[in-house]
């Protein structure tokens, strides 16, 4: 089930409490990936609020949008970089992305396979992927309040276990959102010592959010004959005669 680019929005940049759950969000995120320079970074789902800190310096930012959400052009007063596409159909060449995020993207998602499919297909060597997911343990997955009550939330487990089903080797998880999910002015104000108190309490039980950080398996090729060469290596200087002591 897709929330609405409309809903997304106005959650992310007219609350207080989702200015603050970006915030919280993209922390973790930067201090996962403090640089991007010269890199392809991609976003999908609604991951715009999570891409700005890497306009500066990255070679190219794409924030792509499933026609099933809609889109809005991202950033404001700055040239576009938000494309409308198919969930499962990328405008985007194998193996073309450096980094790539997604927020709002896999939980949501009609078909996961197949969109981890066209993830692990446009990651390139040496690539990155960030999966931003509900947490089925927290209590922002259990409220209707925010984009995180819907769709369907995972636990740590679960998601790396889908991860590696396709071919991803998750490499670090973290979690962010430890701050209640309301729009109470206490909790907002105070949002900032709770997210810094849940990092050191807990890796991932009472976030929020669960972010895993993976990278594409790629299997060296194999050929008939391949061992075979291995275990009889070619020796440069077969068939030589030895040396002859004797002195001339």
């Amino acid at each position: 089930m897709h929330l609405d680019v409309l809903d997304l929005r106005n959650f992310y940049y007219r609350t207080g409490l989702g200015r603050a759950a970006q915030r919280a969000i993209r922390d973790q995120v930067t201090w996962l990936w403090p640089e991007a320079k010269a890199q392809t970074v991609v976003g999908f789902g609604f991951a715009a609020p999570l891409l700005r800190p890497f306009l500066s310096d990255a070679r190219r930012v794409i924030a792509l949008m499933p026609g099933q959400q809609g889109v809005m052009p991202w950033p404001a007063g700055e040239p576009n970089v938000s494309v409308l596409c198919e969930e499962t159909l990328w405008p985007l060449e194998d193996g073309s992305v450096d980094k790539l995020v997604l927020l709002h993207g896999l939980e949501t998602c009609e078909n996961p396979p197949a969109l981890l499919r066209e993830c692990w297909r446009v990651l390139g060597p040496g690539g990155r992927a960030l999966f931003i997911v509900p947490n089925r343990a927290g209590i922002w997955a259990r409220r209707d309040v925010t984009p995180f009550g819907y769709g369907r939330p995972y636990s740590l487990g679960q998601l790396e276990s889908q991860l590696k089903r396709h071919d991803f080797t998750p490499e670090r998880h973290v979690a962010a959102l430890f701050q209640p999910p309301s729009h109470r002015r206490f909790w907002l104000r105070t949002g900032p010592f709770w997210e810094g108190a849940g990092r050191k309490i807990s890796t991932y039980f009472a976030g929020g959010v669960i972010m895993v950080e993976a990278t594409k398996q790629v299997y060296s090729p194999k050929r008939p004959g391949l061992a075979e060469a291995v275990r009889r290596p070619l020796k440069a200087l077969d068939g030589l005669g030895q040396p002859d002591p004797k002195p001339v």
